[in-house]
């Protein structure tokens, strides 16, 4: 099905606007305590859920802007999770086609494999460059809780923002990029 440039334009606003929000909630103090365990994170999982469902709404430059904007503004070391997201969506966004038909449990699948080479790429590297970093235990527990997380960010983006993933059948009907 295509869509007017309007439209994705629109989507692309509201991706920037879901990924404002959830470093507004990120950065708002509302505990002086710190966090015993640290809450899944939201912005990989919306980028790779939208990867997935319609590539026209995160297109490569807008994913570098966000998650760079994330990067300095939650004090990471700018631009290393940026470029892992980046790789990431770039490969999800070439196996979209092939699991169009595939079922949500193998996208899943996938999603959580390369979520977890992200995470696990990120401490290497990090690592190599002796980078202080948080115990191990934490971030596994985000990584769990991210992979958790990513069916209910599904559920969100398909109810309530619309982005569906489009079926190989409809892909060829209806004209739609593959």
């Amino acid at each position: 099905m295509d869509r007017p440039a309007s439209y994705n334009w629109a989507m692309r606003g509201l991706y920037v606007l879901l990924a404002f929000l959830v470093l507004f909630l990120h950065l708002l103090p509302l505990n002086a305590q710190p966090d015993r365990w640290p809450f899944p994170d939201v912005m990989i999982a919306l980028t790779f859920a939208w990867v997935l469902r319609c590539p026209d709404y995160v297109p490569t430059l807008l994913i570098v802007a966000v998650m760079l904007m994330a990067d300095l503004l939650l004090q990471r070391p700018p631009g290393l999770l940026a470029a892992l997201v980046v790789l990431g969506a770039a490969y999800l966004r070439g196996a979209a086609t092939s699991m169009r038909d595939a079922g949500f449990v193998s996208e899943w699948i996938s999603v959580s494999v390369v979520t977890t080479a992200v995470f696990l790429s990120n401490r290497l590297i990090l690592a190599l460059l002796s980078v202080d970093q948080a115990a191990f235990g934490p971030v596994l527990f985000q990584l769990i809780v991210t992979i958790a997380t990513y069916p209910v960010i599904v559920l969100l983006s398909q109810s309530v923002f619309g982005v569906r993933r489009i079926s190989a059948a409809d892909a060829s009907v209806g004209g739609a990029r593959a």
